[in-house]
This record gives structure tokens, sequence and C-alpha cells, in this order.
């Protein structure tokens, strides 16, 4: 993570960072909470980040009132224009002259005042998921309404840190992992109480009257099915000059979903060319776990206390996981996906999870290969990857199977294995030796 430093936009203290040496600025500013520290601990907004980074000089900061920057009165919360001098502030403590600005949901109205009022500092604007106003009218009919901004109001000083991801990232819905990392970014970036406050802030903003001022370069990045695309058209069709690109996907949040077309469609427009990210392969031991008879276990306990089940179960996966340096890449219902950089720990790792849910009374079963893998944002992908599955399948309760390269790579480790015979593995070449892992590897 990079070292957060301090600014001073007025008497007011406004965290950054800075990622990144390449010969342009980009200047992020972030919806309307953020915690530049927090951020880092998803690994999907990492990959993002540093990818921007690897073309620019990325700036990234926490407005005044969330995450780290000071507070403000919640009876008195800063103008528009005011807030705007805070991306000015943090220009000025860098030493940058002038920045592409990147401005995400609710950050993109200081993006598009900032560009207008200070043209000579913005190279150009990038906008994602962005709104030019909150209330409803008859040329703004996407707005909302001053009910059911109030009703917002009121929901989110009741439910912050507990709100879902479904709305701004349907995607990762089913990533338990992610959800247990927006509440906490949620808790850290703000109050209850300033959340709300915010937010009520933010229902008063109408950039629409500058948005035919705007006179830089201007990229609109929007997936189709976002809430706010259409609200995107509308800034495209207003700012002269504006290129909108529309992605597929309904993911609001820029860094879920598939996020390599944004971000090739991104360094295009900063850096005038377009260089796709490396694919990011490595050799990784690859592991699947997979409660045994989960269906009839589900049907007979019931869908509460199977998701009670469920839960202990993961926790008890999770601990093992980092017990032994492995790295969850996602679960798949009733199991996990997870790799390691070392085939011997994985084993042990295996093993440890088999044992550790005998007190749920059920039983795992747990499939290991080791090969060249490829990490595609949240996800892996290569041959190894279906070889791991196709062993686990072929396991039975609490076994513990390795294919040959596994068992090959733990030579002299004290690991003992019986062999379980040649099998052909579907969707996979030639026919593959399989192993169990004796009862104490």
């Amino acid at each position: 993570m990079p070292e957060t430093r301090y600014a001073k936009s007025g008497d007011v203290n406004i965290a950054y960072q800075v990622i990144g040496d390449g010969p342009r600025d980009v200047v992020h500013v972030p919806g309307f909470v953020s915690n530049i520290e927090v951020m880092w601990d998803d690994p999907s907004m990492t990959r993002f980040l540093e990818r921007i980074a690897s073309f620019s000089r990325l700036i990234i900061f926490d407005k005044r009132g969330t995450g780290l920057s000071d507070p403000v009165p919640l009876d008195h919360l800063p103008s528009l224009e005011v807030r705007m001098d805070d991306v000015r502030a943090v220009m000025d403590a860098v030493g940058s002259e002038s920045a592409t600005l990147f401005g995400h949901s609710e950050g993109g109205n200081m993006c598009m005042l900032f560009a207008a009022t200070h043209p000579s500092r913005t190279e150009a604007l990038i906008l994602t998921g962005c709104r030019a106003k909150s209330l409803k009218s008859e040329d703004y009919p996407w707005g909302t309404t001053p009910e059911q901004i109030a009703e917002d109001v009121r929901n989110i000083e009741r439910t912050w840190g507990e709100q879902t991801v479904d709305y701004y990232a349907p995607s990762r819905a089913d990533d338990e992992a992610f959800r247990k990392w927006f509440v906490r970014y949620q808790r850290l970036s703000a109050s209850p109480k300033a959340a709300a406050a915010l937010t009520r802030m933010s229902a008063e903003v109408d950039v629409t009257p500058i948005l035919p001022s705007i006179r830089v370069p201007t990229l609109l990045v929007y997936r189709v099915n976002d809430p706010r695309f259409h609200e995107g058209e509308y800034i495209a069709r207003t700012i002269k000059g504006a290129r909108m690109v529309a992605l597929p996907g309904a993911d609001h949040f820029f860094w879920a979903g598939d996020t390599a077309q944004m971000l090739d469609e991104i360094e295009e427009f900063v850096t005038g060319h377009r260089v796709s990210a490396v694919p990011d392969r490595v050799v990784s031991t690859v592991m699947f776990t997979d409660i045994v008879d989960s269906t009839d276990r589900a049907a007979v306990l019931g869908d509460q206390r199977w998701r009670d089940l469920l839960r202990r179960h993961d926790e008890i996966v999770r601990s093992k996981l980092a017990t032994w340096r492995g790295s969850e890449v996602k679960t798949t219902g009733d199991g996990f996906l997870a790799t390691f950089d070392g085939p011997a720990r994985a084993i042990r790792c295996g093993k440890a999870i088999t044992e550790a849910v005998d007190p749920l009374d059920i039983e795992v079963r747990v499939g290991l290969h080791t090969g060249e893998i490829e990490k595609v944002d949240d996800d892996i992908a290569g041959l190894a990857v279906h070889i791991a599955s196709r062993v686990s399948a072929l396991a039975g309760p609490s076994e513990v199977l390795v294919s040959r390269t596994v068992k090959d790579l733990v030579a002299g480790s004290g690991i003992s294995f019986s062999s379980r015979g040649s099998h052909a593995l579907k969707g996979v070449p030639d026919e593959w030796e399989i192993y169990a892992v004796d009862e104490r590897p």
C-alpha cells in the first residue's frame, strides 16, 4: 500500500496517496465516501488501480469528511465548490500542474466542475457511473424525487455498514469475502450520520448548467445495465466532443466484473495507445474443496440451518487457508477454490480442513494439482485449474487426492501416498495418475 500523506485545503487536512511514476498524472476522485487505505484490502480494486498506475502517476485521496481526511460539521457541509478545492490542494501538494481527472459516481460531479473551472489544470476527463444531478425533472427523468431521497437518507443512517453489494456490484453478490470487505469499507469511510448527511448534500448537486462549458477531452465508460447508464448518455450528449463507451455488465463499481476492456479504454485515452495487460501467469498449486452430499444435507436441515452450517464451514476453511498461507480465489457454493505457493502446504491444509469440519457432522473432499495458471481479474484460469477440479471430483469423503505432479514435487517431505490408479479426466488430454494422501501428511 502506498504511503498516506496529507495536503492542506484551507484549514482541512486531505489524505492522499501517490502510486506509479508514469509521464501523465491521473487523479482518481472516488464516490461519495472512501478510505484510501481500506480500498487496497480488496484485490480487485488493487489490480485496477495498479493497472492505471502502470501507465501514469496515479493520485488518490479521501474527500473532506470521509475516510482518513478531516471530519466536517454535519450541520454545515461544504459546497461542491469548496470540496472541489480539495482536488487542487492535492495536486499542488504533489507538484501536478495538470492531470486527467477520473471520477466515479458522485466523484464525477467534482471532476466536471473542476474541468469547467480549471481547464488549464485539466488534461482530460474520465467518468464512470456518474450523474449530472440527483433530483428528477422534466428534462432529467432519471433523477430521484425528494420523497425518495428523504427515504434513502433515513435508510442509509439506519442500515449503514449492513448494506449489500447487490445494487453496486451484482457480479460479486455471491462473493462473501467481497461482501465483508464492502461493509467494512463503508464503516471506515464514514459514520452513519456522516453518510446520511453526505447523501443529503449530494442530492442537492446539479452540474447540468456547466456541462456545455467543459472543453477538455472527455471519455465516459459505463456498463449498459448500470442504473446510471442513461444519465451517462445525457452527459456525453451535453459535453461537446465527449465520447461514450458502453460495456456489457451491470456493475456500478468500476473495479467489479470484467474490467479488462474498461482499463484498455482508459489506457488508450490517457496515453494515446492501447497495450492490454500481459496475462499474469504463475506456477501454483490449485485446491478445490467440496462438501460431500451437500444437496441432501441441505434438504434435511432446511434453509436456515444449512446457511448457518455453511457459514461455520466457510470460517473453518478460511482459518486453515490463513494458517497454511493459501489464497482464497472464490467460493463455489459449498466449497472453495484456492491457490498455494507450495504443494506441501496445500496438502497439509487440505488434511487440516477435512479434520476440522468433523464437529459439524459433514465431510469434505479435496483435490490438488500444481501447474501454470493465469490470473484473470478476481479469478484464475488455465489447464491446471481444470485438472484440480477433476481430481477433486474423484475424491471420496474426507479424502485428499493429488495429481502425480503434486506427489513428485513433495518428494522428501515425509508425506506418503496411496495410488488410486490412472484416470481419464474429462476435458483434459491423456490419462493422469492420481494419489490419495495418507492419514498423516
